[in-house]
């Protein structure tokens, strides 16, 4: 079976303010990769990481059969999996989650995916970590290229 890492990121200017997300994608043992970054006119650091992880699930076709692990050094993104907390927001049907919006897009592709999620220690010299922070802040600051996070600004 194909493997794929996946390595992401977020940034906010400020906590609400621009952000933006970095993605790379490896297909390992074979010469292939892809990045991808996205900005947002006004959201925080937070939305950015879980929607980084969304963003990368949702390019992995449903019929191709691949082991995924996905990187980030997003504690809130790692432990909500690897803690099972995503257990008792569903059961609190959602109550006091913060982005569960996000949270349940989430859910779905990670049911159809079912990755392995790895916690990385952020701004550490990971080289593809620090890729992906770079991808996140620049899609952050190049305003030209914004989109609206809508969920979060009808808060």
């Amino acid at each position: 079976m194909d493997q794929v890492h996946i390595y992401t990121d977020g940034s906010s200017r400020g906590n609400p303010g621009p952000g933006g997300y970095g993605i790379v994608m490896i297909a390992v043992g074979k010469n292939f990769k892809k990045e991808f970054s996205q900005g947002y006119r006004k959201t925080t650091n937070n939305r950015m990481e879980l929607l980084a992880v969304i963003e990368a699930l949702e390019k992995i076709k449903p019929d191709h059969k691949v082991t995924i692990t996905v990187f980030t050094d997003s504690r809130y993104v790692s432990d909500a999996i690897n803690k099972n907390w995503m257990a008792g927001w569903i059961k609190r049907k959602w109550k006091n989650v913060k982005n569960p919006d996000l949270w349940k897009r989430f859910l779905k592709v990670y049911n159809r995916t079912q990755p392995k999620m790895q916690w990385v220690k952020g701004h550490n010299d990971h080289p593809i970590n620090e890729r992906c922070d770079a991808l996140a802040v620049n899609a952050a600051l190049n305003k030209s290229n914004h989109l609206i996070d809508e969920e979060f600004e009808k808060l």
